[in-house]
């Protein structure tokens, strides 16, 4: 197995980075299972999103820890958490801020000063995020692409690192609006939160019932986790396991030529370009944090329904059939052939 000795000059102080990164993760892991029980698939991706740096959407019912996860996990990381609980009279101001007039009392003279929003934060939990109309939705889309927003044509830029961690009820609940495609596609993972098994609700119960009182320390900083994403983006990956990302991205769409007949029956529009890109960087983020050099197709295999579900809007064939995008997406998965690794 090749090590990052073998594939760079600078062996000994970029082991150092990879050793540094396997510890903080292990800390992380450590202290959050400090408050939550259960969740381990959610965890680990919500973890891959922070060392990429892209966002993370959850979907899923009420109780399930979803806040109390991320702010768990931004106290680990020494980040600073913010919160905006989103409902149907939340307008775009009240997420990136505002500019009011303020009169200097010496001189009597009035300016502009703007107000930051909870926005200009490290952690942003956008809580129930379908729960507000599309245009207040759409105030988050250039702070998650650009890392900045715009307030009276003065753009502001967001402290790094920055990440948004969104959570949704399922769409069929009454009072919701169903994200937009291109805010979708700027969320890396959509992460499905499931009820905990027996023992684990047990577990639960056990911990938040009693006197016990969880203390979380810090085990990393900004800084170090910036350079964590630079560290994950220097995992190798094969050719050939890059074009098996790329056909199966391109098979999600129902105009390409190497689409199966299923997707062109049951699919409107297929992944972007975002989609393999997105895969590529998780598998690269998955497989250093199992302690591998190099990405395999088991990681591939991982990544790819949480990036994809979001990414491909079905149509009406499907709803009729009660198809969801998950069982399309294994479908696709069987049937896009593997390549020999070179």
């Amino acid at each position: 197995m090749a090590t990052f000795v073998d594939l760079n000059p600078d062996a000994a102080q970029l082991q150092q980075r990879v050793e540094r990164f396997h510890a903080v993760r292990e800390d992380i892991v450590k202290q959050v299972r400090e408050v939550i029980v259960g969740q381990e698939e959610v965890l680990d991706q919500v973890l891959i999103a922070l060392f990429v740096g892209g966002h993370c959407l959850i979907t899923g019912l009420p109780g399930t820890a979803k806040t109390l996860m991320v702010r768990t996990i931004a106290d680990a990381l020494g980040l600073e958490f913010r919160r905006i609980q989103f409902t149907p009279d939340l307008m775009p101001s009240d997420i990136t801020g505002t500019d009011i007039i303020e009169e200097d009392l010496t001189t009597g003279h009035r300016k502009w000063t703007f107000v930051e929003g909870p926005i200009f934060g490290n952690i942003l939990l956008a809580d129930e995020i379908n729960r507000t109309p599309p245009k207040t939705q759409a105030a988050l889309l250039e702070a998650m692409q650009e890392h900045s927003c715009t307030v009276r044509g003065h753009i502001y830029r967001l402290p790094a690192p920055f990440f948004v961690l969104a959570t949704q009820n399922p769409i069929e609940l009454e009072g919701t609006y169903p994200l937009p495609e291109a805010q979708l596609d700027r969320f890396l993972f959509n992460a499905t939160l499931d009820y905990l098994s027996v023992e684990d609700e047990l577990k639960v119960v056990d911990l938040t019932t009693t006197t016990r009182n969880a203390k979380i320390e810090t085990v990393t900083s900004a800084g170090e986790l910036l350079d964590f994403q630079q560290l994950v983006r220097m995992v190798p990956i094969a050719e050939s396991v890059a074009r098996y990302v790329v056909n199966l991205v391109r098979a999600t769409r129902p105009k390409s030529e190497n689409s199966p007949d299923f997707v062109k029956k049951y699919v409107n529009y297929g992944g972007s370009i975002r989609a393999a890109q997105f895969i590529v960087l998780s598998a690269k983020a998955r497989a250093l944090s199992r302690k591998r050099y190099h990405v395999t197709y088991d990681d591939i295999m991982s990544v790819a329904l949480p990036v994809l579900r979001h990414r491909i809007l079905l149509n009406f064939h499907a709803e009729s059939e009660r198809i969801d995008a998950d069982e399309i997406l294994n479908r696709l998965v069987a049937y896009v052939p593997r390549l020999k690794e070179s």
